[in-house]
């Protein structure tokens, strides 16, 4: 299973290749990677080729290991059965789709956003605060210092300090999901590759790690899927991880594989 094939191999290469460089270039390397991230899609950063950049960039060599070991682990048998040029087409369409779907889950997010945001510009209050913060949670605010204010704010209504604090956090947690925030990595694609082993071989049995038992293909599929919902719904604080581009990943990938099956009679 670990015998690279040409293509994976390649990937594999470029993707090694970019963190290396990008990681001696420093705060250079930093920036080009701030501007090959995927970003809201009406923020001032946003660029149309990020949704090709973003799928060889990654935030640190364990996002990096954790995608790469990803590929090398079910890219193989798929290009066997492929080809290189089939298996680089499919890789590059769920990348990309993958970038293209998170893009869209967050136009839809934002949108919410700004009318959440102009809303309570409109009325403050402890409650209204509460449900804002609660509503667009993000994976980089410290929401229990964020409680202990709206109930602060709560105890005190009328204290025209904590209503322009609670404006001023509001506007933080705006600027913080419409200019800042960005996505970067090649976990779409590799969801992709995932999905296309589950279908291909549904019955392979796998090793996992964590717990050390065998499954077959086209279960870890469906419970790694599932999973990834959960946590797309249900995010944490501190977790930093894309969930959408992943569930992106699998739907595109499913899309491209019926279509060849469509059009073929099988996945290729």
């Amino acid at each position: 299973m670990f015998n690279l094939t040409p293509m994976v191999k390649n990937i594999l290469i470029i993707n090694v290749a970019v963190h290396l460089i990008l990681t001696v270039l420093g705060g250079f390397g930093d920036k080009i990677s701030e501007i090959g991230s995927v970003y809201y899609l009406f923020s001032d950063h946003f660029f149309i080729f990020q949704y090709v950049t973003y799928m060889w960039l990654h935030g640190g060599f364990m996002h990096l290991l954790f995608n790469m070991i990803g590929l090398i682990v079910f890219g193989p048998m798929l290009e066997q059965v492929w080809g290189y040029k089939k298996f680089l087409t499919y890789y590059l369409i769920v990348g990309i789709g993958a970038g293209l779907f998170y893009g869209g889950a967050d136009i839809i997010q934002n949108r919410n956003l700004e009318a959440d945001t102009e809303a309570y510009y409109m009325a403050t209050s402890a409650e209204r605060f509460y449900q804002y913060v609660y509503s667009h949670k993000s994976r980089n605010f410290n929401l229990e210092a964020l409680d202990e204010f709206a109930y602060q704010y709560e105890d005190n209504p009328s204290n025209s300090a904590l209503k322009e604090k609670s404006i001023s956090i509001v506007k933080e947690i705006h600027f913080a999901l419409t200019e800042r925030h960005s996505m970067l990595g090649a976990s779409g694609a590799i969801m992709g590759i995932l999905l296309a082993f589950g279908m291909l071989f549904p019955n392979r049995e796998l090793m996992l790690l964590i717990p050390p038992m065998p499954i077959k293909a086209k279960y870890l599929v469906f419970f790694y899927g599932a999973y990834q919902v959960y946590k797309a719904i249900n995010p944490t604080q501190g977790d930093n991880v894309s969930y959408l581009t992943h569930i992106g990943g699998l739907i595109v990938g499913f899309i491209v594989l019926k279509y060849w099956q469509k059009k073929h009679g099988n996945f290729y």
